[in-house]
């Protein structure tokens, strides 16, 4: 592993490289970005989706456990992820080698790119393929969304930041593995804990609340106020719990 000090300089680095991406390519790896997230939750609905409610805990923990595959592509094969950049890039920021300019434009293009692959999976692999349509994975699938839309506002906020501290830890602990094996256990295991715990992240928020809509059940008014509120906790677990603290503690000018 890298040492602390050392993996800020190479997320600074990861986010300087983040803004200089062409255009076309923040866009194709934003859609995969948001398709990967949302497949990794679409295996979640499908292994957990037959263990009873009474095991409420072993059905968290089989879910979750096959969520990381997601980011772990992301990171490893190829993808962007507004949650990972709002880590990587916002440190970049806070060290001066990018404009709030540049992060703002970042942070909309990508999530823009994550939302239409979150909606491309919740609908032809979800709807039309049929994986979310009907019995327990329909069941499961509408449980999930209507547990986010009936958080509060501040709820939703709250459950962002815990969300989005782990996934920060994710990307830190990557960047400062040495090997691939490192680098997936140290996406695996935050990821996995946060989807245990039942915190919320945006993006796959944009899979699984839409896969409820074009089921039938629930409103795009709900899918909206639930992502405002979730985005700004995952921007505040990512930027400030992760990056800040990180910053603060180990850049010395």
């Amino acid at each position: 592993m890298f040492s602390p000090a050392e993996i800020v300089d190479i997320s600074i680095d990861n986010g300087i490289k983040k803004i200089q991406k062409p255009l076309l390519a923040k866009l194709i790896l934003g859609f995969i970005g948001g398709a990967m997230i949302s497949l990794g939750y679409l295996a979640y609905i499908r292994v957990s989706a037959s263990i009873p409610a009474s095991l409420a805990s072993v059905q968290a923990f089989v879910g979750a456990s096959v969520f990381p595959i997601g980011l772990i592509v992301i990171l490893m094969a190829g993808g962007e992820l507004i949650t990972g950049n709002m880590m990587a890039v916002s440190i970049a920021f806070m060290d001066k080698k990018i404009s709030f300019k540049d992060l703002l434009i970042n942070f909309l293009t990508i999530t823009f790119a994550n939302l239409v692959g979150a909606l491309f999976v919740a609908y032809f692999f979800g709807h039309l393929v049929g994986l979310t349509h009907s019995g327990v994975y329909l069941d499961q699938l509408l449980s999930l969304a209507h547990h986010k839309t009936e958080a509060t506002w501040l709820q939703a906020i709250f459950s962002g930041i815990g969300c989005n501290w782990f996934v920060g830890l994710g990307l830190w602990l990557c960047y400062g593995a040495k090997d691939g094996a490192g680098k997936i256990m140290g996406i695996w295991f935050p990821v996995m804990v946060f989807v245990a715990i039942g915190f919320q992240h945006s993006v796959a928020n944009c899979f699984v609340i839409p896969a409820a809509i074009f089921e039938g059940q629930g409103t795009w008014m709900e899918f909206l106020c639930n992502f405002v509120f979730v985005y700004l906790g995952n921007i505040i677990g990512g930027a400030i719990f992760v990056s800040g603290f990180y910053y603060a503690s180990y850049k010395h000018h």
